[in-house]
């Protein structure tokens, strides 16, 4: 996977950010509308012989503009970086969303920036995309100015899965369901967290399997229950088939939510310090137990089944 070059902030632009084929949004979970749009971008960008480039934001504008209703993030940075890289992306300047750049008028934001700035040839869209203060500024005068200043305005059709558009909104609300399989379909990859090893409660210790607990980076994470999951390494990328319970520990009387990821196969030291856990299939949903030794028998069950589930899933992957 191709890292693309990333700028933080104008003062970073270099003077060979363009010229450029361009699309502008936040990103949020680089799902398969979100890809189709680099995808085409990158496409336009090798006809005409120029770069391929994301422009984004940091913050969220909402978390600027309207902080109550500012959505939850799906992924870090670096994640999607990586994500816009596979989709073909080289360029990303990362703009610092502040009150004085909402103030932007949509003639200020397009010449200003996107063409004087970053040397944008072409602009491309989803069928909504609106900018500038107050987001005044709509299709209609991005092709007017287009005219005016020399760069190609391109439309790309929503991406649709059973007449359901899909959005960031949408992926959230499937995985907030547990509905792990269809947010998967809206990624083009299993829903995953990234995050950081970290200590846990010294249960896992007694279990059977070893035991990996992880500080995920997203703020969105599935409905709580047991799933089969993929963990990897990062960045060394050693690979175990596993199964990660989600959920709060009520057997333990617990009230932090957990997640403890359970590897069915033993690994060779040194232990993983960073981990992303892909979310495969959700098996049940969390329960308390009577007893620590119910919960260790319910534990090898739901192993049992993954292992059979990892099974049938390698002969498709």
């Amino acid at each position: 996977m191709s890292m693309p070059r990333v700028f933080w902030g104008f003062d970073h632009v270099p003077p060979d950010f363009g010229p450029c084929a361009l699309t502008i949004g936040n990103f949020d979970g680089v799902h398969i509308g979100h890809q189709e749009l680099m995808r085409r971008t990158a496409e336009i960008a090798r006809a005409g012989g120029r770069k391929a480039a994301v422009l984004t934001f940091q913050p969220h504008p909402a978390k600027v503009i309207a902080p109550a209703r500012a959505p939850k993030m799906i992924c870090d940075f670096t994640r999607r970086a990586e994500l816009m890289g596979a989709a073909g992306i080289e360029h990303v300047l990362v703009l610092p969303f502040t009150e004085e750049l909402s103030r932007w008028t949509p003639e200020e934001f397009v010449v200003d920036l996107l063409v004087r700035k970053l040397g944008a040839k072409a602009i491309v869209m989803g069928d909504d995309f609106r900018f500038g203060h107050k987001q005044a500024g709509d299709r209609a005068l991005l092709e007017r100015l287009g005219r005016e200043h020399g760069f190609d305005v391109v439309t790309v059709a929503p991406v649709e899965i059973r007449r359901q558009r899909v959005s960031s909104s949408l992926l959230r609300e499937m995985a907030a369901a547990g509905r792990i399989a269809r947010a998967s379909r809206l990624l083009a990859r299993p829903f995953e967290l990234e995050g950081r090893v970290v200590s846990g409660h010294g249960i896992g210790s007694k279990q059977t399997v070893p035991t990996l607990n992880l500080a995920p980076d997203s703020e969105v994470l599935p409905r709580t229950g047991v799933y089969v999951t993929r963990t990897v390494e990062l960045p060394e990328g050693r690979r175990w088939e596993s199964i990660t319970n989600l959920g709060v520990r009520p057997t333990f009387n617990g009230d932090a939510l957990t997640i403890e990821t359970y590897l069915l196969s033993p690994f060779e030291p040194p232990d993983p310090e960073r981990i992303r856990v892909e979310f495969l299939w959700r098996i049940r949903d969390e329960r308390k137990f009577a007893s620590p030794e119910e919960l260790k028998a319910q534990i090898l069950r739901d192993a049992r089944r993954a292992i059979q589930i990892h099974a049938r899933l390698r002969r498709f992957c």
